[in-house]
């Protein structure tokens, strides 16, 4: 299966950390975010990863050129600087057209997320990894659920529906696959395509009943939004075997 990581963005909120370098490219203990990714990556059913680059890209073709232990190439996407997820995914479509895996560029996982989200039995084409916590924030990305079907996924929904986020990793079968390219190709089309994430893509199939939801609840993950987040991954990742 290939997994497809999502690294066109510069990471603003991480100014001026990432005035020149992308927010993937950023060390952690002296080990890139992509790097780690990479590392938890490779102990996992994964044949192949794809990174999809933007800004600064040639600095993560470098990181890229030098790893070792799994085969991972670049993507450019020469509009990134014009467009949120939706049309990075958009690019990507290309990858897509067998099952895999799609994960956000900032998202950080220990090596049994990936693990126990592959392994997992469903009836749904596109499984959410998420979590749950005692109280989220405007910037999570929310999500309503009932059981494990996902009804729906969106930085605004009413606080008092929401039972978990989405933790930025999910997996498609084939079926999904192909409903999240037409999804996109369809949204693509939109004089708001441009700045759209590719999760209110998920939202508007989840409507349609082929999205489900796999709870990590007590596994290790982290995002890097801002210089906050930044700070505690470094102590979230020190304690992952590489």
């Amino acid at each position: 299966m290939k997994a497809i990581i999502l690294s066109a963005g510069q990471g603003r909120r991480l100014m001026p950390l990432t005035s020149n370098m992308p927010k993937c490219c950023l060390p952690l203990h002296g080990i890139s975010i992509l790097e780690w990714q990479l590392s938890q990556i490779a102990q996992s059913d994964i044949d192949e990863v794809v990174v999809v680059t933007g800004f600064e890209h040639e600095m993560v073709d470098s990181i890229v050129s030098d790893v070792k232990g799994i085969k991972v190439r670049t993507l450019h996407n020469p509009m990134f600087a014009h467009t949120d997820n939706l049309g990075t995914c958009w690019e990507a479509r290309s990858e897509m057209e067998e099952p895999f895996v799609l994960m956000n560029g900032d998202t950080l996982f220990e090596a049994a997320v990936l693990q126990r989200l592959l392994a997992r039995e469903t009836d749904y084409p596109i499984t959410l990894a998420t979590d749950s916590k005692p109280n989220f924030d405007l910037d999570d990305m929310k999500i309503i659920s009932d059981g494990d079907r996902l009804l729906k996924v969106s930085k605004q929904l009413d606080i008092s529906l929401v039972d978990g986020e989405s933790i930025g990793l999910m997996v498609f079968n084939k079926v999904g696959a192909d409903a999240f390219t037409e999804k996109l190709e369809e949204m693509m089309d939109k004089e708001d395509a441009l700045k759209l994430w590719y999760l209110s893509a998920i939202d508007q199939l989840a409507s349609q009943g082929i999205a489900g939801i796999y709870p990590i609840n007590g596994l290790s993950w982290c995002e890097v939004d801002d210089a906050a987040d930044f700070k505690a991954a470094a102590d979230v990742v020190i304690e992952w075997p590489r």
